[in-house]
């Protein structure tokens, strides 16, 4: 029954709930905050895409079919991480939702990042160590492969060795850049934001343009101590 609430909620409740309202896409790359903005966003009461179904759309972005990412988007206010943190959805989503706010998380350096990729992929599907292709190819993961092709799609390393640092690293520099290159004349739909910044928070809230007794990114909820500007 909780099963089936939960699935009424997402198809029928929360699309009428959003409709007309501003969409929020959250569109750094993974390992970069992106758990804690959704954290935030439900302590704020918005409503956050279904990260699994979102997930399950990985074969309608490798054939760049992004009418049905952009349909998907009707279910929720706030998304993030898959396909939102992939190259080229922001640019769809921002046609397909004129008006919409993107946030761009990032991490103090790219090295930073890259270690916590490689620290978080080795603990979940190397057993400890760096992942090879075949950690990948049989992690069960949304499906077995799903993320040997997310990191064919992403990285397009050698397959001896998927993580180079180097192209990595490039990897989140290009990304990072073609963003802020994208939203260049248009400084108030995008929020650059490193969550580890003392003034980050705050920077978040006045994005969004609600107030909070919060000084920093919630970890439970707190929702009775916040209300909107609006």
């Amino acid at each position: 029954m909780k099963k089936y609430f939960n699935y009424i909620k997402r198809k029928v409740i929360h699309p009428v709930q959003v409709k007309n309202k501003t969409k929020i896409f959250c569109i750094g790359r993974n390992k970069t905050g992106t758990t804690s903005l959704k954290a935030a966003f439900e302590d704020l009461g918005f409503i956050v895409g279904n990260q699994r179904t979102a997930e399950k759309l990985l074969g309608e972005y490798k054939a760049g079919n992004f009418e049905a990412i952009v349909d998907y988007c009707k279910s929720a206010q706030v998304f993030q991480d898959f396909p939102f943190s992939y190259p080229k959805t922001y640019e769809c989503l921002d046609k397909a939702y004129p008006g919409s706010k993107f946030i761009l998380s990032i991490r103090d350096t790219p090295e930073q990042w890259y270690n916590s990729v490689t620290k978080f992929h080795a603990k979940r599907f190397g057993n400890g160590k760096i992942p090879v292709k075949q950690d990948l190819v049989n992690a069960e993961y949304v499906w077995r492969g799903w993320m040997w092709e997310c990191n064919r799609i992403m990285y397009k390393t050698p397959e001896d060795d998927l993580y180079n640092k180097d192209k990595l690293i490039k990897t989140y520099i290009d990304y990072n850049n073609s963003v802020k290159e994208y939203f260049r004349d248009r400084p108030q739909d995008l929020l650059v934001i490193n969550l580890s910044e003392n003034s980050a928070y705050q920077k978040f809230c006045d994005f969004l343009g609600v107030e909070s007794k919060q000084v920093d990114f919630p970890w439970e909820n707190k929702t009775s101590s916040i209300k909107s500007k609006q």
